[in-house]
């Protein structure tokens, strides 16, 4: 992948990519707002990896300087960003 995804959208074919690369060899953070929201809702940590691996990526949104991808199911709703190649963030989570 060319495209840096901190600086530059991805498509959500290539999030959705990159993602499950990720959360095979790389580092998945949960930001404190993501874990009081997944506590909140009764998520885990296990709910979000799996969303990532077969949700459904929608087209990122630039908010706060960073590029956010909605990846949901029916039932769940994560946002995430990109903070390198090989590290996503947890934005939030929240049960449908």
């Amino acid at each position: 992948m060319s495209v840096d995804p901190r600086h530059a959208p991805l498509s959500a074919a290539d999030a959705k990519s990159l993602a499950r690369r990720i959360v095979e060899d790389g580092v998945v953070v949960v930001s404190k707002h993501a874990a009081d929201a997944m506590t909140d809702d009764e998520l885990d940590t296990t709910d979000c990896l799996n969303l990532l691996r077969a949700g459904v990526f929608e087209n990122p949104e630039l908010i706060n300087d960073e590029w956010r991808y909605r990846v949901s199911t029916q039932r769940i709703c994560i946002v995430i960003t990109f903070v390198s190649g090989d590290r996503l963030r947890l934005v939030t989570a929240w049960r449908l």
